[in-house]
């Protein structure tokens, strides 16, 4: 717990500036473009969401792997930077390819902002390679600098952006340069070490696991934005404002404890004390959670303003169950990570069964009121199934690192 705290903080806070000056940069988009441009930057802003589950999957393997082998750590840490760029380009490549097609389907006026998006995978990529590094040896400095570089590249540079050219293209060639800061800060950090030879065959290992973590992580973030695409579909334009204005604050509270899962990972993935870490985890999630619930149940009238503003009055006296909502998905994502330490990855099926539960209940689900119930039932149930299945699987030793004894060798 005391490694959690001291760790925490710094994290904590570098997360914080992360989030707000990502949130910031939506804000001016917004303000400076209008409805019309800030749309399509809105939905491009989204695939690059898509795009970046490759850099936590990379982000997740370096430290489950750092974390796992501390006795082969130049090797491992060697070749999952060096699977962060190989992964990067060609990600970079298939973005590239795919352009014509996003731009169809977004109505884009130009083919350069979708082009922009497929270089800016490439820096991310590598951001997390990286990342996963300094998590899986729990330095918590270089992995605060390189959140607190995300965060301003992105706010800095898109603004510049937007100044230049105000349209989407302005806007995503600031966020893919902006996107190269925290690679550079987390090279400056890396700078001093000297990178072992790595085979190929090792660097297919690890993008296997890669492909596999990401796959977790994509399920998780499917499950926790089904809503407001089903909210879009089932309810008029109106009440889907309402509801898309409410997430909102699911958002908020589920990224409030997101520093609890970077620090205690690699306790996760190691061998000693996986279950005390996954265990006070989850109670400091829900601590942290639950009194934000509170907090929005007592204040809700301040919490609808910080979603929206007045015009958003209809669903105050429901939003402290969009809080109570995020309180769930942030203890799931707890659970998720866990499965990606114990590589145990039939559980993420538990995941899928609750997406298509929401998916299936979609008759059901026409009004606000509704579809939250739907919704916090099935959130419920993904974090029971997967509590039940953690116990289940309970293991003294952490997940093997494939290629470790030829490496150490």
């Amino acid at each position: 717990m005391r490694r959690l705290l001291r760790g925490g903080a710094g994290v904590a806070v570098a997360m914080a500036v992360m989030n707000v000056t990502t949130y910031g940069f939506t804000i001016l988009a917004a303000r400076l473009l209008g409805p019309a441009e800030y749309g399509a930057v809105a939905a491009l802003m989204g695939l690059l969401l898509v795009v970046n589950v490759l850099s936590l999957g990379l982000q997740a393997t370096g430290a489950r792997q750092v974390a796992a082998a501390p006795h082969a750590r130049d090797v491992i840490e060697a070749r999952i930077l060096r699977a962060g760029r190989r992964s990067g380009l060609v990600l970079a490549l298939v973005c590239l390819l795919l352009a014509p097609v996003v731009t169809w389907l977004l109505d884009l006026s130009s083919p350069l902002p979708a082009v922009l998006v497929a270089l800016a995978a490439a820096p991310l990529s590598m951001m997390g390679a990286q990342a996963g590094v300094f998590q899986g040896e729990e330095i918590w400095g270089p992995l605060s600098a390189i959140y607190v570089g995300a965060g301003l590249g992105r706010l800095v540079l898109g603004t510049v952006g937007l100044l230049l050219v105000p349209s989407a293209t302005g806007a995503m060639a600031g966020v893919a340069v902006g996107a190269l800061v925290p690679v550079v800060v987390g090279a400056l950090a890396l700078h001093r070490r000297r990178e072992a030879p790595v085979e190929r065959s090792s660097t297919r290992v690890v993008l296997r696991e890669v492909a596999h973590n990401s796959h977790a992580l994509l399920a998780f973030f499917a499950l926790s934005n089904v809503d407001v695409v089903l909210a879009r579909v089932v309810l008029d334009a109106e009440n889907a404002g309402l509801y898309a204005a409410g997430l909102i604050l699911t958002k908020a509270v589920l990224f409030l404890p997101q520093f609890v899962v970077v620090v205690a990972f690699p306790s996760m993935a190691s061998g000693a004390g996986r279950g005390r870490a996954t265990l006070l985890s989850l109670v400091a999630t829900a601590a942290i959670g639950a009194t934000a619930t509170a907090g929005v149940a007592v204040l809700s009238g301040l919490a609808v303003t910080f979603v929206g503003g007045p015009q958003y009055a209809e669903i105050e006296s429901l939003i402290w169950v969009f809080a109570a909502i995020g309180t769930l998905l942030a203890m799931i994502q707890i659970l998720v990570y866990q499965v990606v330490a114990d590589q145990h990855r039939t559980s993420v099926l538990v995941v899928w069964a609750g997406l298509a539960a929401v998916l299936a209940s979609a008759p059901l689900t026409t009004t606000e009121p509704r579809l939250l119930v739907v919704v916090a039932a099935v959130d419920l149930l993904v974090l029971l199934g997967l509590l039940v299945l953690s116990r289940r699987r309970a293991a003294p030793s952490a997940a093997p690192v494939p290629g470790v004894a030829e490496a150490a060798g």
